[in-house]
C-alpha cells in the first residue's frame, strides 16, 4: 500500500492523508457523498449549457424585428458562443488552480442565470447582444470546467462521466429548442418571456454548486516525474498550452484543432439558422422548432454508444467519413426540398453533427498521459473555437445578400469536405507525445 501511495502523491509527508487514512471509521470514503453531490450537479448543469443558444434559433426572427437587427448581427450573435469558449477556455484553468473547479463552475453559473435575465430586458441590439455575452461567458467557463470536474472527482470513470455529461448537453439542446416556440405562444407571442423562462432551470444549478466551491478533496492524482524527482499536477500545465509550449509542434494536435473547430461550426450554424430555413420554407414555427430538437437529440443515444466504438478501433477516421456523408445527403435534401421531407433532413444532420462526441473521444485517444489529454484539450478546444466563429457569420451574410438559403446551405455542405480531410488525419493512430 505504501509504494502504491508513493507512486500516487509522490513523496509521503505527514501533513497530507494517505489512501488508507482518507477514510471514516466504517472504512468508507469521505468523499462518497460529495461525489453524489457531484454527479447531480453536473448533470444539471449539463443539461443547462446549451438552451441559452438553442432557445434564440425558434424566435430569432422575432428577435430580429423586436429589435430591429440585421441577419449579419445575427449571425454574429451566433458566433458569440465559440468567441466565448476560445476566450475563456485559456483563462479557465489558471481560474480552476486559485479558486477550485467547484467555485469556478458555481460563478459561471450564476453568471449564465445573470445573463439569461438581462437578456429579455434589452432594448437595443448592442444591450442585447451584452446580456447573451454574459450569458455566454458563464456557460463558456462552466463548459470548459466539466471536463475539469470530471477529472477531478471520478479520475477512474472519465469515460462514463463523459458519456453522461454529453448526454445532458443533448437532452438540454433539444429540449431548448423543441419547447421555445411554443413557449413562445403559449404567453402571447412575447419573445422577451419566452427567452426569460430559461434562466429558470439555470438558477436552479446554483445551489447544488454552492457545496463543491471550497471542496477540493476530490483532486486527481498528481504524477510523479522521477527523471525531476518532483510531482506535477495534471491540470496545472493547461495554462501553457498556448504559451511557448511544444504542442504546436505536433501535426496531430493540429488537425485535431482543426477537426473540433470545423465540426463546432457547423453545429453552431445549425442551431443558429435551421429553423430559419425551415420557417421560410413555409414550415411552422413550433414545427421548426422540433425539427432542431431532433437533429440535436440525435446526439442522445449515439453520444453513449459512438465513444465505445471508436474506442475499439485504431484509427477513427472511417467513422468521420461516415458522419460527414450523412450530412451531406442531409444537406442536398435541405436544398432541393426543406419543406418535403424535414423530418428526414434534420435526422441526418443531425447524425453529422454528432462529430462532438467523435471529437472528445479522438483527443483522448491521441494522448498517452493524462497530462498530454489535457494539453490536448486544451488546445484543440481553444484554437478550434477560433477558427469556428466565421462560420455563423458567414451563413448569416449570405442569406442576407443573396435572399435566400442556397448559397448558406452549399457553404455549410462545403465546410464539411475540409472537416472529414482533418477528421481523417485526426483519426490516425498516432500520440502527440511522439510528434512533440
Amino acid at each position: 500500500m505504501q509504494d502504491e501511495e508513493t507512486l500516487i502523491h509522490g513523496d509521503a509527508s505527514p501533513t497530507v492523508p494517505t489512501v488508507s487514512e482518507a477514510t471514516d471509521d466504517a472504512g468508507r470514503s469521505p468523499g462518497v457523498w460529495t461525489r453524489r453531490i457531484v454527479v447531480v450537479a453536473l448533470l444539471v448543469a449539463a443539461v443547462n449549457l446549451r438552451p441559452a443558444v438553442t432557445s434564440l434559433g425558434p424566435v430569432l426572427e422575432e428577435v430580429r424585428r423586436g429589435l430591429g437587427m440585421s441577419s449579419t448581427v445575427a449571425g454574429l450573435l451566433t458566433s458569440v458562443p465559440m468567441l466565448c469558449f476560445a476566450a475563456f477556455g485559456v483563462t479557465a484553468p489558471r481560474l480552476e488552480r486559485r479558486f477550485g473547479p467547484g467555485a469556478v463552475v458555481f460563478a459561471g453559473m450564476c453568471a449564465l442565470t445573470a445573463g439569461l435575465l438581462l437578456r429579455p430586458l434589452a432594448g437595443s441590439t448592442p444591450t442585447f447582444l451584452a446580456a447573451s455575452a454574459l450569458s455566454l461567458a458563464g456557460l463558456a467557463i462552466a463548459n470548459v470546467m466539466m471536463p475539469v470536474i470530471v477529472k477531478h472527482y471520478f479520475p477512474d470513470r472519465v469515460g462514463t462521466m463523459t458519456g453522461l455529461y454529453s448526454m445532458g448537453i443533448s437532452i438540454g439542446t433539444g429540449t431548448a429548442a423543441a419547447a421555445t416556440a411554443p413557449l413562445l405562444h403559449a404567453l402571447g407571442g412575447d419573445w422577451r418571456l419566452a427567452l426569460g423562462a430559461w434562466a429558470l432551470p439555470a438558477a436552479l444549478t446554483i445551489p447544488l454548486w454552492i457545496p463543491l466551491i471550497r471542496d477540493r478533496t476530490g483532486a486527481p492524482p498528481t504524477v510523479h516525474t522521477p527523471a525531476a524527482n518532483r510531482v506535477v499536477h495534471p491540470v496545472t500545465a493547461v495554462g501553457t498550452v498556448l504559451g511557448p509550449g511544444r504542442i504546436n509542434r505536433s501535426r496531430t494536435a493540429w488537425a485535431m484543432a482543426v477537426y473540433f473547430g470545423l465540426q463546432s461550426s457547423e453545429i453552431y450554424c445549425i442551431m443558429g439558422w435551421l429553423p430559419q430555413i425551415f420557417r421560410d420554407a413555409k414550415v411552422s414555427s413550433d414545427t421548426a422548432g422540433l425539427l432542431l430538437a431532433v437533429s440535436m437529440a440525435v446526439s442522445v443515444p449515439v453520444s453513449l454508444f459512438l465513444p465505445a466504438l471508436a474506442g475499439r478501433m485504431k484509427s477513427q477516421g472511417s467513422l468521420a467519413a461516415v458522419l460527414a456523408g450523412f450530412g451531406l445527403i442531409g444537406y442536398a435534401g435541405l436544398w432541393m426540398a426543406p419543406a418535403g421531407l424535414p423530418w428526414v433532413w434534420a435526422f441526418l444532420i443531425g447524425v453529422a453533427n454528432c462529430s462532438f462526441p467523435l471529437a472528445l473521444t479522438m483527443i483522448g485517444m491521441r494522448a498517452r498521459s493524462d497530462h498530454g489529454v489535457v494539453r490536448l484539450s486544451a488546445f484543440a478546444q481553444c484554437t478550434g473555437y477560433l477558427l469556428s466563429i466565421p462560420g455563423p457569420i458567414l451563413v448569416g451574410i449570405l442569406y442576407q445578400h443573396s435572399g435566400g438559403w442556397t448559397a448558406p446551405i452549399a457553404f455549410m455542405a462545403a465546410l464539411l469536405v475540409p472537416q472529414t480531410l482533418a477528421g481523417v488525419l485526426a483519426g490516425r493512430n498516432r500520440q502527440i507525445e511522439d510528434e512533440i
